[in-house]
């Protein structure tokens, strides 16, 4: 790998002029493999460094000096002091001002990184969550402006939290100006978008695409009021960007860039199998996607060398883990650890979870995984059906299965999810809610708060950054009352987006409360996760419980290993004495700070979590 193909921290330190040399020829070689000999290209190419000349020139001087830092110390984001959380900024706190007077309690939690969801100008109505954007530049009025954000960036960023939003860079509101000049004739908008005047290319796109929101329209495409066809993967106000041309992605460049200067850190790339098309394949995870990352990745590495990003891919997780390189995209959310972790508890069995501890965590040096126990948005069982086949596991019932557990619909369960997006045609089927709803605290089941705990220990000490839905950390309920508000009825992703709960806040330091139950146990262990540098990075060995109802690992440490240890099951269980063999001697865990000898075997309570550290 040359030095302009090695991604973050390549270029040595902050001298431009050899960034701009470096990535520049590394953007001209990622562009070439692209667009072959599109007559756009060598126009294409110099706009975008001349963009990002341009943009580093109006960059300030103190996002200028977080460049030096962090190409100083390109693996910053690894260490075991972060801490991530995320809301909606109207929903927590009013709005951008609002964010900034919540800094203080931010730092009380340990945050160093915050996601504000998708803040920018949208339609009125339904935008799906923010993620219909009709101006990249503009915030939706009720949040602030974008003066607003960029003294969010700032204030965070003099308490150490780094600001992160998403980039929704697949698509644009249907109202964004290139769109209304599309639908109005012009040519060259028209060609920012996938547009048709019949249904000849369209049909034959849907033969081999898949319906994403088949409760809002079938296939790929929606028809506009002048019989014209644009291709809308997701919502139909929602239309795809046209990346074939190389116009687009310089459009887009430039975005990413007027954002990077407002202070965002991190960009959350959002839909990212889906940016390519081809007809003839599922236009999902096509190498183009990958070397158009890589393209991004380059002018950011020019102007903006501070800024990662984060992939958002909900596909098969070989696919997933595809977009995760350091000159591509540095940071991964973990949605297969994520859904095995919901898996796992509603089976009491770890051993799906357990595989993908073994076989499907280790990523390349220079990036991370973050681990999140919920989103914003539903849980998909996104495991690999030949993991579940390997372990005698019918795919299809077992996702049923976990469908009807979350939302209830199986006898005995503790949880209270509501379906979202079932489709007829195939039964597949999604599931929303808050995490205290799905894990008992709302039906009253009495292992509700060591589930929460179990869940979010998990997610703190797989290696990586681990992500918390703020309001979760003081065991916040589903919200029904989200499905009043106007555009929002149909979505049943609303019901896990509440409004800040001010009263469990104010209730957080009260041990006598649910809040306070599980906001001391969760500030404990994410200050134990502070304080102890196994957690760093993320090297992982899974050792075999014997018991198919405790997952265990070791996180090696540099030679002062630390062992975890969950039981999933509602009772004590035993994980067998062979299993420690390798792990003489006493042990101390950080949670309880009780001894424990693993020679004789390990005994866990219902939902117990073990933090070992040799005594």
């Amino acid at each position: 790998m040359t030095s302009g193909e090695s991604g973050i921290g390549s270029s040595g330190g902050d001298d431009f002029e050899e960034r701009f040399r470096s990535e520049g020829d590394r953007l001209a070689r990622l562009l070439g493999r692209i667009y072959g000999d599109h007559p756009a290209l060598a126009g294409s190419l110099e706009a975008a460094l001349r963009l990002a000349r341009t943009s580093w020139e109006e960059r300030s001087p103190d996002l200028k000096e977080l460049d030096r830092r962090r190409l100083e110390h390109p693996d910053w984001f690894l260490s075991n002091d972060m801490l991530g959380g995320f809301c909606y900024a109207d929903l927590y706190a009013g709005g951008m001002a609002g964010l900034r007077e919540r800094i203080p309690y931010f730092r009380e939690l340990g945050l160093t990184y915050l996601h504000v969801m998708p803040p920018f100008k949208v339609p009125e109505g339904n935008s799906d969550g923010g993620y219909a954007v009709s101006s990249y530049r503009e915030l939706n009025p009720r949040l602030g402006t974008i003066t607003d954000l960029r003294l969010l960036g700032e204030a965070l960023r003099a308490s150490g939290i780094s600001l992160a939003v998403d980039f929704v860079f697949n698509h644009t509101a249907s109202d964004h100006e290139w769109a209304r000049r599309a639908a109005a004739g012009d040519p060259v908008y028209r060609d920012y978008y996938w547009m048709f005047d019949t249904r000849e290319l369209p049909d034959a796109f849907e033969a081999t695409t898949r319906e994403i929101f088949p409760d809002d329209h079938p296939g790929s495409f929606v028809q506009l009021d002048d019989g014209t066809w644009v291709w809308a993967s997701f919502h139909s106000f929602q239309w795809d960007l046209n990346y074939a041309n190389p116009a687009v992605f310089v459009a887009m460049a430039g975005e990413m860039l007027f954002l990077a200067n407002q202070g965002v850190e991190v960009l959350r790339m959002d839909a990212v199998p889906f940016i390519w098309k081809q007809l003839g394949t599922s236009s999902e995870n096509l190498p183009q996607a990958h070397l158009l990352l890589q393209a991004f990745n380059a002018v950011c590495r020019i102007a903006a060398p501070a800024m990662l990003f984060l992939s958002e891919a909900i596909v098969h997780p070989d696919d997933v883990v595809g977009y995760v390189r350091p000159d591509e995209c540095q940071l991964s959310y973990n949605p297969l650890q994520m859904a095995l972790t919901w898996e796992a508890l509603a089976t009491r069995d770890v051993r799906l979870l357990h595989h993908a501890l073994a076989e499907r965590h280790r990523l390349p040096d220079g990036t991370a995984w973050v681990n999140y126990v919920r989103s914003h948005d539903d849980i998909g069982w996104t495991f690999a059906d030949e993991d579940a086949v390997r372990l005698g596991i019918d795919p299809s019932g077992h996702r049923r299965f976990l469908n009807d557990y979350y939302t209830g619909r199986f006898e005995g369960s503790f949880s209270r999810g509501v379906a979202f997006q079932f489709n007829p045609k195939t039964g597949d089927s999604r599931v929303s809610g808050a995490t205290a709803s799905l894990l008992g605290l709302e039906s009253g089941d009495a292992g509700a708060i060591d589930r929460i705990l179990l869940a979010y220990s998990l997610a703190l000490s797989t290696g990586g950054i681990p992500l918390l839905f703020l309001g979760d950390e003081v065991g916040q309920l589903n919200d029904y009352g989200q499905l009043e508000v106007e555009g929002r009825s149909g979505d049943s992703r609303w019901v896990g987006r509440p409004n800040y709960p001010a009263r469990l806040y104010s209730e957080r330091n009260d041990p006598s409360t649910d809040a306070g139950k599980v906001y001391s146990r969760m500030r404990r262990l994410i200050q134990l996760r502070k304080e102890n540098s196994q957690f760093a990075g993320g090297e992982l060995r899974t050792i075999d419980s014997g018991n198919s109802r405790i997952l265990a690992f070791e996180r090696p440490g540099g030679g002062k290993p630390l062992l975890v240890l969950a039981n999933v099951g509602d009772y004590p269980e035993q994980a067998a004495d062979r299993a420690f063999a390798d792990f003489p001697g006493a042990w101390t865990d950080l949670i309880s700070r009780r001894s424990r000898t693993l020679g004789d075997g390990v005994a866990l309570a219902a939902h117990e979590v073990l933090w070992l550290v040799r005594a």
